[in-house]
């Protein structure tokens, strides 16, 4: 089985797509998206092997999203403009499908991923050492190992590194479900932690540097049985 995302958009091209996909017995859509930044966060926390994927789209083109996918996953372009040709596949894109996109052309495209076996599997799936999050106008990488903690602050949430603090409007549950839960873990309503930053714990109270961190009565259970494990 091939688990796959359908990025465009155009819902009734992503709709057309859907369609197409479910009358192949090996494609699994996963979920549909007209808005790629939207796509990039599921891509970074769950496991997809093939990307549909429009080039024309706001904030986030097809070819920029292309060069920020996990390696694993690879990508079939799905456009109405033939002149990105030469872009997509410098991105290593698998094929090129011009729209509108017949049934056929589907098939003989989204087989040859099939027929081949070139589908990485999560056992060789590289381990993701970072995240993207859009602060301002932009799409910033942060490395795991730069994050000291995060703090939720209302509508934002606060990124604290050594260098700084970088704020975004993305909220703590969200980072709680992109963040892998061996590196990281969620203490208290407004704070994620990384476990390799903790300096030593007091009286309920994690320090970090110099920032102390309460433990959340709704968290404690949790975060010593994570603790323990270490």
């Amino acid at each position: 089985m091939i688990t796959c995302i359908i990025v465009d958009d155009e819902p009734l091209a992503g709709s057309l797509l859907s369609s197409y996909a479910e009358k192949l017995g090996y494609l699994t859509v996963l979920k549909s998206f007209t808005n790629p930044i939207e796509a990039l966060s599921f891509l970074q926390s769950n496991t997809v092997d093939l990307l549909f994927l429009d080039i024309q789209m706001p904030e986030l083109n097809g070819i920029q999203l292309a060069k920020l996918v996990p390696t694993h996953t690879r990508i079939i372009f799905t456009t109405a403009y033939p002149n990105y040709a030469l872009a997509g596949f410098e991105v290593e894109a698998m094929d090129y499908l011009v729209k509108p996109i017949s049934f056929e052309q589907f098939v003989t495209s989204s087989s040859r991923i099939f027929k081949t076996k070139t589908v990485r599997t999560e056992q060789s799936k590289p381990p993701t050492e970072h995240i993207y999050v859009k602060t301002e106008y932009k799409l910033q990488r942060i490395d795991f190992h730069s994050i000291n903690l995060l703090k939720g602050l209302g509508d934002y949430t606060s990124i604290i590194t050594p260098t700084g603090k970088i704020l975004t409007l993305e909220n703590m549950k969200s980072f709680e479900e992109r963040l892998p839960s061996a590196v990281f873990i969620r203490v208290h309503k407004s704070y994620i932690i990384p476990f390799k930053k903790i300096n030593y714990i007091e009286k309920n109270r994690i320090h970090i540097g110099q920032e102390v961190i309460p433990i959340g009565s709704t968290y404690q259970e949790n975060f010593w049985k994570q603790l323990n494990r270490k």
